[in-house]
């Protein structure tokens, strides 16, 4: 069993004992949900470990798990648990190095169910919000597997760029901030 499916599991199975409750289906953005950044803690870190994408995505991101436990190991890393309308739909996390001035788009997940709605458009403009005013902040980077089922298209019509370079196998892209 790979990693992934091993966390999938381990949340099919948390929701069948009732540990994590059905929500209502949040507005989507373009309806007025309230789209929110929270920082974790023990009462919400559990949840948004079992957030999944769908099964055919999993090769492009990382599950929640793997991305906190990275961010216990690193100075710079800003994680945060996207909500719609109180319910939790996703998680992303910034690699954020005031000093060098170098503010990287880490990690972003829509959980399978929740995308299409508007909720990482909405996280983006948060995240992009909370490093415009941040020393030295000019913009903002990320990469992704270049893939024809990838992500390019969204990151693309939000106004990313490719830098041309490639990392690790991901092309980087760049949002101006100002």
């Amino acid at each position: 069993m790979t990693h992934p499916d091993a966390i999938a599991d381990w949340a099919a199975r948390r929701r069948a004992a009732g540990e994590f409750p059905d929500r209502p289906m949040p507005r989507t953005a373009a309806e007025g949900a309230a789209v929110e950044l929270r920082g974790l803690d023990a009462d919400t870190v559990r949840e948004i470990c079992a957030l999944q994408v769908a099964p055919g995505q999993r090769g492009y991101v990382a599950p929640n798990a793997v991305s906190l436990a990275e961010a216990s190991f690193s100075r710079n890393a800003w994680p945060r648990a996207i909500y719609a309308d109180d319910v939790p739909v996703g998680f992303a996390m910034l690699s954020i190095d005031k000093g060098g001035a170098s503010y990287v788009l880490w990690r972003l997940m829509i959980a399978e169910g929740f995308q299409g709605r508007g909720y990482g458009a909405r996280a983006i403009a948060l995240l992009a919000d909370h490093v415009r005013p941040l020393p030295g902040a000019t913009h903002l980077l990320t990469s992704w597997v270049p893939a024809p089922e990838g992500p390019e298209p969204f990151y693309l019509g939000l106004g990313f760029e490719p830098t041309g370079e490639i990392d690790a196998g991901e092309r980087v892209g760049r949002l101006a901030l100002r």
